[in-house]
């Protein structure tokens, strides 16, 4: 099926948005709560499946759907179409968390696919295909940050991936990239993909740079994250609970052993 042919914006610095304007019948496809707003005109209806193969079998849209939860995704997707007749109409779709969204024509992707993080999915011209990825490299599974199981986008439009943080993309020429795990968020299919460790013992104990680091090797795209969620929550975990008492002592932790 080929991708309907949207027009975008995005908005925004540090939380992003990215607003579709759809021809009339024209839809988009999205995670289910991400929807910001919607003008009047837009229907929504929420669908186990991408919908990229009409004729799909009510079996195929249930292993489809069981994928989905395997990936940790809700096993619906939410289709938003312009129903009024020569008119256009737009619908926009927030960021979950603070970071970057970046548009990817998968049609100037090799293979029409593009490979990303299991959460990276934020919405895309009706069309794609979203189905699951294993990720075939034991190490890289048990230690790179995004796990066994990724996210496939497959099709010739337009999509729209979340990152944290900043998102940067390179082109690498037959070249090897080491990146800190987990801040991979998406690559091209033709790239190897795996974890090696990151050093000497020295390094991996006292370099701050943590044990392992993630390579890609070949040709193709890579888009890097700054500040994955994972991260993210770890920097805050420190402030949570009854970090505000500690704080505001000059013992800090350590005046819980005084406490009574």
């Amino acid at each position: 099926m080929r991708s309907h042919e949207i027009d975008y914006k995005i908005f925004g610095e540090d939380i992003q948005i990215v607003e579709i304007e759809l021809d009339p019948y024209e839809t988009v496809i999205a995670e289910a709560g991400s929807m910001l707003f919607m003008e009047d005109g837009i229907q929504f209806e929420t669908k186990m499946g991408d919908g990229s193969q009409p004729q799909q079998s009510f079996f195929g849209k249930l292993l489809q759907a069981g994928s989905r939860a395997l990936m940790g995704e809700s096993i619906f997707m939410t289709h938003f179409t312009n129903r009024v007749p020569q008119m256009k109409r737009k619908v926009a779709f927030a960021a979950p968390y603070p970071g970057t969204i970046k548009a990817v024509n998968l049609s100037e992707i090799m293979g029409n696919t593009l490979i990303v993080q299991k959460d990276a999915f934020l919405c895309a011209a009706m069309g794609t295909s979203i189905s699951i990825h294993f990720n075939q490299r034991l190490g890289s599974g048990f230690f790179g940050g995004e796990g066994f199981i990724l996210e496939k986008l497959q099709g010739d439009g337009m999509a729209f991936i979340h990152s944290g943080g900043v998102v940067i993309e390179r082109q690498l020429n037959n070249e090897t990239l080491r990146v800190d795990t987990g801040c991979v968020v998406g690559f091209e299919p033709q790239l190897q993909f795996d974890i090696e460790r990151a050093g000497s013992l020295k390094s991996m104990v006292f370099g701050g740079e943590g044990l392992f680091l993630a390579t890609l090797r070949g040709t193709g795209k890579v888009w890097i994250q700054s500040l994955p969620i994972s991260k993210l929550i770890q920097r805050l975990a420190p402030y949570g609970g009854n970090a505000n008492k500690e704080s505001g002592s000059v013992l800090g932790g350590l005046g819980k052993m005084f406490e009574g």
